[in-house]
């Protein structure tokens, strides 16, 4: 892919959404300023209204930041950083290898910080070079990595197959609060033609995020009107494309011709969901698909 074509898809990410992606304050946390909102105790959203939210925690011994998107995200970031503490920006981490998430690291390597992200990213990354995209400093690897400051503890969760390569859910314990990048987005039907997802492993991570003690989280992307949710916004992800196969298997079952069911599949639960109009049917071809042909994409763990 050219450089003038990586720009124009990450500028089409970008607007995507914006146009789908609308974020305010929630019960339980506060606005610092137009952009940022305490989740809890020194933990912190940011969210600049480009369809992308970020997350960044405030300790005694430095500042751990979370999903940079891209130069500008990255530099409004920083800026927001800056607005809360005085603490330096000790790590940046990536959540999985996808530009429009794992761009505009350069930003805070010249504040400072110490990149990181999973091997399997890492090795996405090397091989697919972005060209807002700079390799982290520090890889990690297998299941789970913590990282503590000032008594503060992070935990991040590689959960296996699920979307892209070494996605990874953070995980404040003692906050009980997650931040989690494209498995869920409150209050909005599958991304388009659900790129890069296994939706069989998807499911099964999913089930392992309800599973892990939290009250708050976090979402890289959400319609819900708020950067932050819960455990329901989960909940509701999941149970949104296990009806979304059930509907699939009832046409089936009625003997629909395959090339017939994502026109006719309709799930009017939904149908107040952003993106639910422009997007059901392509989400319908890519889970039956899937149903179909069998799980992809697909790689040794």
């Amino acid at each position: 892919m050219t450089s003038s074509a990586r720009a124009y898809v990450l500028a089409m990410a970008a607007g995507i959404g914006m146009a789908i992606s609308a974020t305010s304050g929630q019960a339980g946390s506060h606005a610092v300023s137009e952009n940022v909102v305490e989740v809890a105790d020194g933990i912190y959203a940011f969210d600049p209204n480009d369809g992308y939210n970020s997350m960044f925690v405030v300790t005694d011994d430095g500042v751990i930041a979370v999903e940079s998107v891209n130069s500008q995200h990255a530099t409004g970031l920083l800026e927001a950083i800056k607005s809360v503490t005085d603490q330096p920006v000790r790590f940046l981490l990536q959540s999985h290898n996808h530009w429009d998430h794992a761009s505009g690291g350069s930003v805070f390597r010249e504040a400072g910080a110490t990149i990181m992200a999973h091997e399997k990213a890492v090795e996405w990354m090397e091989a697919n070079p972005g060209q807002d995209m700079v390799l982290p400093d520090e890889i990690w690897s297998g299941a789970r990595k913590d990282i503590t400051l000032a008594g503060t503890t992070l935990e991040l969760h590689y959960m296996g197959m699920n979307h892209g390569l070494g996605m990874t859910v953070f995980r404040l314990p003692e906050e009980k609060v997650v931040y989690i990048a494209d498995l869920v987005t409150p209050k909005r039907v599958l991304f388009t033609i659900v790129p890069d997802f296994n939706i069989k492993e998807w499911l099964r991570t999913l089930n392992e995020i309800e599973a892990l003690d939290f009250d708050m989280a976090v979402f890289s992307h959400s319609n819900s009107g708020s950067a932050i949710g819960s455990k329901q916004d989960i909940a509701e992800s999941r149970e949104f494309i296990t009806d979304l196969q059930g509907a699939i298997v009832a046409e089936f079952q009625k003997g629909t011709n395959p090339f017939a069911i994502a026109s006719t599949v309709k799930l009017p639960k939904y149908e107040e969901w952003a993106g639910y109009n422009q997007w059901l049917e392509m989400n319908a071809w890519r889970v039956m698909l899937d149903m179909w042909m069998g799980p992809f994409p697909w790689q040794p763990e």
